[in-house]
């Protein structure tokens, strides 16, 4: 790398069949008293600790040619001998983590987040930083190319292995690298180049794919920029989705400030000729939207806390509810917004969110204020007692910006919405870079509201966000005539969560006053008979839909190795959620409706 950076690295994948990425991190001018250099402990965006320091499996130091010593300072952090510089810091990466949060590496791929592979110059941090990315060696990777948001450095193409350049280690860490023989399409979404990438066998339609992002981007750099949202007005100068494309089941996303890592099943991306939208289509589009606004609301509106991350240890801040909720509340909003999907099946994926909160007693136990600072131990680090002791700030948040929207609406007669705080966050906190305070979001939604609503809005925020109160969706969905139902299911339920096991059915996870846990079967139980005939598979469901609720079962189980044998009383199915829109709406409540759902 010709630049002379503070700081430069050169990342190779050295061994694909063995997944270890090659790493030098060369270091000018290192502290005179010995440098120390670490590993972030976790991601921006994944509120664990994921001590990806355990993945370095040899690291040595150099300087001028001669061996410096490395002291282990803990987890995550070395301290070099002291020398005059430059010091070179050598040392593997094992990624065989394929997830949107770590890295990746065989023969078919490379994938890497930085908090993964760069170790970070203590002290100089604000320096420019500078990487090279170079090939796996061999000639069967000739069609391999490099994709990422990162600046290029000059003299390197788009695509390219070669130079880039980050103005600090924050920057840095905040391009993930994708690197294959993957499929790409551009389009440009108020004059900014975005991309597409897809690594992975797939048969996407990359024309479609590419058209109904640009109507997503398009909405959301105007929804924070304005109608009239040219380049100069958005916070980036290129956009890039960088997707892994995989089997059934996969699915997952990080954003970043100028990408996003996806993960989806490949099933679920257009194929040529697909009618309509499916529900497959659906998931990834809300995906992606999801992703996107981030780049607003999180990535630049982003809790007090965050500014700057701490990445060795936990975070914590209780609003979470607003920047993963209210992201998750737009994401399915903007699709219907752009005609992406019907409003039916809005509402269907409405009812479908309703019904997953509701179907959980963690709600009554866990606010989504708390659930958000807790993140880190609970949200993070689900158990078998999940459903029956927290809630989703995702979810239930999205709930909450749904509910707060239309409120807003109600009580300002149609003038003002959640749109209006989201953008109000914009100009006095994201353009700003200023850190939202842990009372921010209620503040910007007062001041949306006014002086007349403000009393309503502390007791909604009271409720809903502080509280652990079933949200008022009804009532608030009515006012737009929306009409939702809940029904407790009248089906025999064994009030648990089941998965297939060799010899039977295993309890996942029991619910809390359902059949099961009444009658002292728990988590982790294997199923193997009911009322004396052997059980498993589909099976189990048909020998369950034959009962009425009431009825008696003696079940035959597993726990460990010990036969235990149990009476249960079945209950009831879990509940169901219906939304549509009412048939008698008046001509106030369609325009209403219209405005939210069409804006």
């Amino acid at each position: 790398m010709s630049n002379p950076f503070p700081i430069r690295y050169s990342i190779a994948p050295s061994s694909p069949e063995a997944h270890l990425f090659q790493v030098t991190m060369t270091i000018a001018r290192p502290d005179s008293a010995g440098q120390q250099v670490a590993l972030p402990a976790w991601i921006p965006g994944s509120y664990m600790i994921r001590e990806f320091a355990r993945n370095i499996v040899r690291i040595d130091a150099s300087c001028k040619g001669a061996k410096v010593a490395l002291k282990k300072l803990d987890k995550h952090t070395w301290a070099a001998a002291p020398c005059a510089g430059p010091l070179v810091v050598s040392y593997e990466v094992y990624a065989w983590d394929l997830s949107v949060r770590a890295a990746h590496l065989d023969q078919s791929h490379g994938f890497f987040n930085g908090t993964s592979v760069f170790l970070r110059a203590l002290g100089q941090e604000e320096a420019e930083h500078g990487v090279d990315i170079a090939p796996p060696p061999g000639s069967g990777y000739a069609k391999w190319r490099v994709a990422t948001a990162l600046p290029r450095a000059k003299g390197t193409k788009l695509y390219a292995f070669g130079a880039y350049l980050a103005s600090n280690y924050d920057e840095l860490i905040d391009h993930p690298v994708e690197m294959g023989d993957f499929t790409l399409a551009t389009f440009r979404a108020c004059g900014v180049p975005h991309d597409i990438v897809i690594t992975g066998r797939h048969d996407c339609d990359m024309k479609r794919l590419a058209a109904d992002l640009q109507k997503i981007c398009e909405y959301q750099i105007r929804f924070f920029h304005g109608p009239r949202a040219t380049a100069a007005n958005v916070p980036y100068e290129r956009y890039v989705f960088l997707t892994m494309a995989l089997a059934e089941g996969n699915y997952g996303g990080l954003e970043h400030r100028a990408s996003t890592a996806l993960i989806c099943a490949r099933q679920d991306l257009p194929h040529p000729g697909l009618s309509g939208t499916s529900e497959g289509y659906r998931t990834f589009l809300g995906l992606a939207s999801h992703e996107y606004f981030h780049t607003w609301n999180v990535k630049r509106i982003k809790p007090a806390v965050f500014l700057p991350y701490d990445l060795t240890r936990e975070n914590h801040t209780s609003l979470l509810w607003a920047f993963e909720g209210f992201t998750s509340y737009y994401d399915d909003l903007v699709l219907v917004r752009t005609g992406l999907i019907t409003v039916a099946e809005y509402l269907e994926m409405v009812a479908k969110t309703a019904q997953g909160v509701l179907r959980g007693n963690g709600r009554k136990k866990q606010s989504v204020a708390q659930s958000s600072f807790d993140a880190w131990t609970k949200y993070y680090r689900q158990d078998e007692n999940a459903p029956n002791a927290i809630v989703s700030y995702y979810t239930k948040g999205s709930l909450v910006g749904l509910c707060l929207d239309l409120l807003l609406r109600r009580e300002t007669g149609g003038r003002k919405s959640l749109d209006d705080v989201m953008r109000l966050l914009w100009r006095d906190y994201g353009a700003k870079a200023r850190g939202v305070p842990e009372d921010g979001v209620e503040q910007a939604a007062c001041a949306i509201g006014g002086a007349t609503a403000k009393r309503v809005l502390a007791a909604f925020f009271r409720q809903a966000v502080y509280g652990t109160e079933d949200l008022p969706l009804k009532g608030l969905l009515d006012f737009v005539g929306i009409e939702i139902e809940v029904e407790r299911g009248s089906a025999a339920s064994l009030g648990a969560r089941t998965a297939a096991a060799p010899d039977g059915v295993k309890l996942t996870q029991v619910l809390d006053g359902g059949a099961a846990q009444r009658a002292g079967l728990s988590a982790g139980d294997v199923v193997i008979a009911l009322d004396g005939l052997k059980t498993g598979g589909a099976n189990f469901d048909k020998q369950l839909t034959r009962k009425k609720r009431g009825a008696t079962m003696k079940v035959h189980a597993f726990r460990r190795d010990e036969l235990i044998e149990r009476d249960v009383t079945l209950t009831a199915s879990e509940l169901t959620v219906k939304s549509s829109i009412a048939e008698k709406a008046s001509a106030a409540q369609r325009r209403l409706r219209t405005a939210w759902l069409k804006h």
